[in-house]
């Protein structure tokens, strides 16, 4: 009798289980590249998201739903008949249907990213003396602008009837693929703003015509990592079942030495948690990093040189009453490259985090453990192999571009982003360009001043032995897809190389500045560094010109916020050749 009562009783809390994890949210986003052709990427496709879990789809094209709709209420010559920007929003329209039903017809939600505020030029044209402030801003201080956007909500629902709901941010506004809009940052009273804009979408979307909203904290001013700022804005905010507040796991951006963000799990309403996959300052996929054993488990600087109190990782927080789902970023984040040809590493983390969001009473390893059962690692060898080298990776990538056991300020995380590495020349541009050159020269200035700069250059020295031991054990990986199988080994190859150069570069860099500080500049060591510096490039170059399959690579510039190329002349190159013409003389 017990002994069924016991199974009895372990079949009613598994029922439980599987229903409570179904109430989870999982959504999944392409991030495409702002002003470029869109990101090819088997995530685009509703179906494949449905298979592997996810129960909605955030469209990020920015070419936004709101973008797509003509104002004709308001004013027919906004977007006149037979122009060509009418032209173009009825073209944008008819793509946003499609993406729409595609999602339905594969079963998931669909929700369209949608930055405010982001009007028509004509219109604002129209009506600025009614919607702008003295500075030229369109403001939500002005009725006009309230009417304006009740109006575009309405027509929006009225386009779109099945648009399941609304993505919001505020604080960044990128105008690159919308080019008959213009817009602005709502926010421009502080919290008053905040609570304002939400009270409007929860009126206009969740009540109204109960659509959801996610409303991303990611903005200016502490929305996003300040929990008394949080809390000020949510706690103004009557809890709505459509009501979602968006947050990433990082108290700032997706940088690893960034605290936990302490936002999470407080207030009294529900949160999702966004979690980058294609890691936009870490490779995007160039190379093995895997994040998600420290995503749920806590990350190991958590530990160590960043030491938390209270929540570390979702898995603090995950029977938490507001926790209610978790949005990856499989692909995209950043400017330009690296480019990568095969979603492998993407899709791994991808994989890790939708299913453990799915799940939260499965271990981080149990899920790794799915993904290898998924792809065919199937020989217990293969599969410690396999284990072994993604924990190694993130211990490789986390000492190679900030440190594992030194100190490494939020402003020198900077340095190495997108596909470019920065110098540590001052920079020589506008700061409105958001230049990465400089943020090294203050890090190299701190460590120098402390003792720390030859510690922390040969810990450099030392992460390309663990890229050694990543490299070795992808020869001891067997996978059946040939292609993936190619890329295990291309992409350690890559992690280990790039690692050689930003080793190199970074100990060229101290001999330097170590040589700028007292006068006297070891020109033996200069040389023999900038001689491996510059046969790792040449051994870099020579990957990608060999294997197809291999990323884009790395640029040694610094990056700067200007389009096409996103840099400008200085970089690492540029803090090398400096050096190298010393150690010439």
């Amino acid at each position: 009798m017990n002994k069924i009562f016991i199974l009895f009783f372990c079949f009613c809390t598994n029922i439980a289980l599987a229903q409570t994890n179904n109430k989870m949210i999982i959504l999944d986003m392409v991030h495409h590249n702002p002003g470029e052709p869109l990101t090819e990427t088997i995530f685009n496709n509703p179906t494949y998201l449905k298979n592997q879990g996810y129960t909605g789809q955030v469209m990020n094209d920015f070419t936004f739903a709101h973008a797509a709709i003509t104002f004709d209420k308001l004013n027919p010559q906004i977007f006149p008949q037979g122009s060509k920007d009418r032209a173009w929003v009825m073209a944008a329209a008819n793509r946003v249907r499609k993406n729409i039903a595609a999602a339905h017809a594969a079963g998931i939600k669909v929700y369209y990213f949608t930055d405010l505020i982001v009007l028509p030029k004509k219109l604002v044209e129209l009506y600025r003396n009614e919607i702008c402030d003295a500075k030229g801003k369109i403001s939500f201080e002005r009725p006009k602008t309230i009417e304006i956007h009740k109006m575009m909500l309405d027509e929006l629902f009225g386009t779109f009837p099945d648009l399941d709901g609304l993505v919001i941010r505020t604080g960044e506004t990128y105008l690159n693929n919308v080019p008959y809009h213009t817009g602005n940052n709502p926010i421009t009273n502080g919290t008053t703003s905040h609570v304002k804009l939400i009270n409007l979408l929860k009126d206009e979307v969740c009540v109204k015509r109960n659509k959801t909203i996610f409303y991303r904290t990611w903005s200016f001013g502490g929305m996003h990592d300040s929990a008394a700022y949080y809390l000020s804005v949510t706690d103004k905010i009557e809890p709505h079942q459509n009501l979602f507040f968006s947050i990433k796991h990082t108290k700032g951006d997706y940088h690893r030495t960034f605290d936990f963000n302490p936002t999470l799990g407080i207030g009294n309403h529900k949160q999702i948690v966004e979690v980058q996959c294609q890691r936009e300052y870490e490779g995007k996929g160039a190379y093995p990093n895997y994040v998600m054993e420290g995503v749920i488990n806590g990350f190991e600087e958590y530990k160590t040189i960043c030491k938390q109190k209270g929540n570390t990782c979702l898995k603090d927080i995950k029977d938490n009453k507001n926790f209610a789902g978790v949005w990856s970023w499989s692909r995209g984040g950043g400017w330009v490259g690296p480019y990568i040809s095969n979603e492998f590493w993407c899709k791994l983390n991808a994989f890790v985090i939708g299913k453990w969001g799915s799940n939260t009473n499965a271990t981080e390893e149990s899920v790794f453990n799915q993904f290898m059962d998924a792809n065919g690692i199937k020989q217990p060898a293969d599969r410690k192999a396999f284990r072994s080298l993604c924990l190694l990776s993130a211990k490789a990538v986390l000492r190679g571009h900030e440190s594992g056991e030194y100190p490494f300020d939020s402003d020198w995380v900077w340095w190495m982003r997108d596909e470019f590495l920065a110098g540590i020349d001052t920079p020589n541009v506008s700061p409105k360009m958001y230049p990465s050159e400089g943020v090294l020269l203050k890090a190299f200035s701190w460590y120098y001043k402390n003792g720390l700069l030859d510690k922390v250059v040969a810990e450099k020295q030392n992460n390309v032995q663990i890229w050694n031991k990543i490299v070795l054990l992808s020869s001891k990986v067997h996978l059946p897809n040939k292609e993936d199988q190619a890329y295990l080994t291309i992409s350690s190859r890559y992690g280990w190389l790039l690692h050689s150069i930003i080793a190199s570069g970074w100990k060229i860099m101290a001999l330097g500045y170590q040589g700028d500080q007292t006068g006297h500049y070891n020109k033996k060591e200069l040389l023999l560094a900038i001689k491996q510096y510059d046969s790792n490039w040449v051994a870099y170059k020579k990957l990608k010109a060999d294997f197809a399959a291999c990323a884009t690579l790395y640029k040694p510039f610094a990056f700067v916020y200007t389009a096409p190329n996103y840099h400008a002349v200085q970089g690492m190159d540029a803090s090398v050749n400096k050096y190298r013409r010393v150690a010439n003389q």
